[in-house]
């Protein structure tokens, strides 16, 4: 007769895991590939493991992939980009230049590892969470066939490895999708049936955008917004290097032909920009930049932040903005074709830039005028980006040279401050001293050296040089660790490394030698001071990104986790939260604030200022003075002021009225059309009367 014991609670589910624990391994099946040399010649090297046997055979997420492990002799990793694809050719993402040292020892990468790549160290033995979730491979598909593991060098720099063996485990604790139901961003889904996304050309793709509103959730099972075809490469330099890409997109028709679409209530274009900002873990740089540009009164790239899926892979937060490009809603400068080789025509408009010839850079010249450190041979080289340098003409090329040549040698010369043969006879000074403070007030480690942009417009309306639009301020406001990028003090133009090969022109010392440039400069920096580059209009502008990006910022953190721990070029300390970063940015920017205050050059001067009425006085401003095309008041009026701005010439005659909103503390008239001369300003604000002088020069915007 057998005899039952009866067991305490605890013992029977210590033995109630141990079956479980038995089942789950019996059920587990693991097949092994061989290894072999990894390519180093820019190529990529393919492991194949042919599976059969496969019981159940198809994988989904009851039964299927669990882990993928291999050992790799490599004394870089970060070199080593490796994927692992399935037999019906759908692919996940292991690592991407993300694991720094040598080796990888019995490595396992499984969606429900504790510790993520990013945060392992060499030489990586244990479980660690891949970029991509292999759970994406867990689609239903037969697992029996040809699994690979792709392995590419993307450094071929006679660092020879070696992939020693490899394996793959299915059971019943399969990896899973990463899980996402929502978001209170647009979402956009790109889809290239699995093919790569290279560095041009554009490949084909079918894209469409989620987005039902502000204040609204958008799920991926929603109605499109907008659905439609594109083509789309990976964009940047340096940041190529990066595992989170940015990408080009072009909108096509389904012959692939551009096609211009309003897209997230942007105006109708074909060109635009997904930015990755992986090295920015604010993700708010760029958009800040684009946000003063434009609050200072310029045309800056439009932007909305989006979380992104490719090939249905979550890839977490972007900015999705406009491509800087000619265009009435862009930069609107008139337009160019291969005609416009005589006359007025020839004269604009034209977009230049100073960058790398890397990433997209193409053909261009070389300054006359060295910058002003140039121990290498250093040069400054200007790149033809509107018309392309694919369609400008020989006489296109020949005048933009010419003129920009001009421009240098007028500021380089010895009567470089005079109004009419000098350096504004060629330039539009306001928007000299305005990109000079954008690029001051973030320290932008690559200000004015690259990804600087130029343009001009034809002369009929009123061509001259014109600085901006604002571009790539990922590595600006505290967020590189070289070259003073790290520093609240200092002067981001004297770019303090000689040995750099991308250096700052000549410009900017040379036009803070001129006592006007440089008053001018102090005076609107006051101007900006009190209102959009307030301290609490900045924080005020951080807090609301922060918020609107606090929840999708999670996610994005959860596949690229990198909070904590160095990404170049991030500056010592690394905050370990995404409110720290916040934080951190908010209080730099208030000691470069500080900074900024006690340092700015020049003197800020009322010119001619004669109170009339005895009652409170508006402390007017006026500048730039002398000024071509804009000028800009200080009337610091009280809300509900009634109020009425009029320009005077020196017979008496009023040439120009404004009434202006009574909340405005700013404004900017244009006095293009008006004839050169002397002109008062008079202001009459409710029972106050005061007025200034300013002088006009030649020309027109």
């Amino acid at each position: 007769m057998p005899r039952f014991i009866k067991l305490p609670a605890k013992s029977f589910l210590l033995i109630y895991a141990c079956l479980f624990l038995y089942t789950s391994l019996a059920s587990a099946q693991t097949f092994s590939g061989t290894g072999g040399i990894i390519a180093d010649n820019g190529t990529a090297s393919y492991f194949q493991l042919n599976i059969s046997g496969l019981n159940p055979q198809n994988i989904n997420t009851v039964f299927g992939l669990e882990k993928v492990c291999f050992s790799i002799s490599h004394p870089y990793l970060y070199e080593l980009r490796i994927q692992l694809i399935a037999p019906d050719g759908s692919y996940v993402m292991l690592c991407d230049a993300n694991a720094y040292g040598s080796n990888f020892t019995s490595t396992c990468f499984s969606d429900f590892a504790n510790t993520t790549i990013f945060k392992g160290s060499a030489p990586y033995s244990g479980q660690y969470r891949p970029i991509e979730n292999i759970g994406y491979l867990n689609n239903g598909q037969n697992g029996n066939g040809t699994w690979k593991l792709r392995i590419l060098d993307q450094s071929p720099y006679n660092n020879q490895g070696y992939l020693q063996n490899w394996n793959i485990v299915f059971g019943n604790n399969p990896g899973i999708p990463f899980p996402f139901t929502s978001s209170n961003l647009p979402l956009i889904f790109i889809d290239t049936e699995f093919e790569e996304i290279i560095d041009d050309p554009k490949i084909p793709a079918t894209f469409h955008i989620i987005d039902n509103g502000p204040g609204n959730m958008n799920h991926p099972g929603d109605s499109p917004a907008y659905s439609g075809h594109l083509g789309i490469e990976l964009r940047g330099s340096s940041s190529q290097s990066f595992p989170k890409k940015s990408y080009g997109i072009e909108t096509w028709d389904a012959a692939g032909n551009d096609l211009n679409v309003s897209l997230l209530g942007m105006p109708a274009e074909a060109d635009y920009i997904l930015n990755a900002n992986f090295t920015d873990k604010t993700m708010m740089r760029n958009a800040m930049a684009y946000q003063i540009w434009q609050n200072m009164g310029y045309y800056a790239t439009r932007y909305v932040f989006v979380e992104l899926f490719i090939n249905n892979r979550y890839k977490g937060v972007y900015l999705f903005s406009e491509k800087i490009k000619r265009d009435a809603n862009r930069v609107n400068i008139a337009k160019m074709n291969e005609t416009n080789n005589t006359g007025d025509s020839l004269t604009g408009g034209y977009i230049i830039k100073i960058d790398k010839q890397t990433g997209g850079g193409g053909d261009g010249w070389i300054s006359d005028y060295p910058p002003p450190q140039y121990p290498n041979g250093q040069y400054i080289y200007f790149q033809y980006e509107y018309p392309k340098a694919t369609n400008i003409t020989p006489q296109q090329k020949t005048y933009i040279q010419s003129y920009v040549h001009s421009f240098e040698t007028a500021l380089q010369g010895s009567n470089f401050t005079n109004p009419s043969t000098g350096w504004r006879n060629y330039a539009i000074e306001d928007t000299f001293f305005d990109y000079f403070i954008v690029n001051e007030f973030s320290k932008n480690v690559d200000g004015y050296r690259l990804s600087t942009f130029i343009h001009k417009q034809r002369n009929s309306l009123g061509g001259k040089l014109r600085m901006g639009p604002v571009w790539d301020y990922d590595l600006a406001w505290h967020n590189a660790d070289y070259c003073g990028g790290d520093s609240y003090s200092g002067w981001a133009y004297q770019f303090p490394c000689p040995w750099d090969w991308w250096q700052v022109p000549f410009w900017w010392n040379r036009l803070l030698q001129d006592p006007t440039f440089a008053n001018n400069l102090n005076c609107r920096w006051n101007f900006l001071r009190g209102n959009v580059l307030g301290n609490a209009h900045i924080n005020n502008y951080i807090d609301s990104l922060a918020l609107l990006l606090d929840e999708p910022q999670q996610r994005n953190f959860m596949v690229w986790d990198i909070l904590g721990i160095y990404i170049w070029p991030n500056p010592w300390p690394y905050p370990p939260t995404y409110a720290t970063e916040t934080a951190s940015l908010k209080s730099w920017i208030a000691n470069r604030f500080l900074w900024l205050d006690t340092n700015m050059p020049g003197t800020c001067n009322s010119l001619g200022s004669n109170h009339i009425a005895n009652e409170e006085s508006s402390a007017q401003l006026v500048f730039p003075n002398p000024a071509t095309n804009y000028i800009y008041l200080d009337h610091n009026l009280k809300p509900g002021s009634k109020t009425e701005i009029m320009i005077i010439n020196m017979t008496g005659s009023i040439v120009l009225k404004v009434v202006p909103n009574g909340s405005d503390e700013n404004l900017r008239i244009d006095i293009s059309l008006l004839p050169a001369g002397a002109y008062q300003v008079v202001l009459k604000a409710d029972n106050r009367i005061s007025h200034t002088r300013f002088i006009k020069l030649p020309g027109a915007e």
